[in-house]
């Protein structure tokens, strides 16, 4: 399991407990603290997991708005408590997070497949769509950039070619 998305899975269960035990923000730390230990021991920096898991809690006011506007035929409280915490940090990472480090479709894509190992049989369509009219809402950011990529990628292949033949 990539080290990212192990630090994702611990963070997804770190929320969960957290909200579980009534969303108590002074115990988050020992929380982190347990389950970083519990479900990856031996990980030498958990930098990312504790970005996570403080950037979901600071801006949880703005992420449980987004979850009630993009969902309104689910109040908050009747979300299962897994699909909740899903979103909340793949709404983060969609929102706060670095594109440069973790582009929005990678965002979507990690959150969708907590939401296959953790949640229930409708859970990844759940989160794909709520994700996925947030991320058109923003106007789709970096939608092209695999596309420029490719293209840059193949103008490289295209001139190491022709110099192939000219030689």
């Amino acid at each position: 399991m990539a080290n990212r998305h192990l630090q994702r899975s611990v963070a997804m269960q770190i929320l969960f407990e957290w909200d579980f035990q009534g969303r108590k923000d002074e115990n988050i730390e020992e929380i982190i603290a347990y389950n970083v230990a519990e479900f990856a021991p031996g990980m030498e920096n958990c930098d990312f997991t504790k970005s996570l898991i403080l950037g979901a809690i600071k801006n949880r006011a703005s992420i449980d708005s987004l979850i009630e506007k993009c969902a309104p035929e689910w109040p908050l409280d009747q979300v299962t408590i897994i699909d909740r915490n899903i979103l909340r940090l793949g709404i983060f990472e969609l929102m706060y997070g670095k594109y440069e480090e973790v582009p929005p479709k990678v965002a979507i894509n990690e959150a969708i497949e907590l939401a296959k190992a953790f949640g229930g049989d409708s859970s990844a369509r759940f989160v794909n769509g709520v994700l996925g009219t947030i991320y058109r809402e923003m106007g789709e950011p970096m939608k092209d950039d695999t596309t420029k990529k490719r293209k840059e990628n193949t103008k490289t292949v295209e001139v190491v070619a022709e110099k192939e033949i000219e030689e």
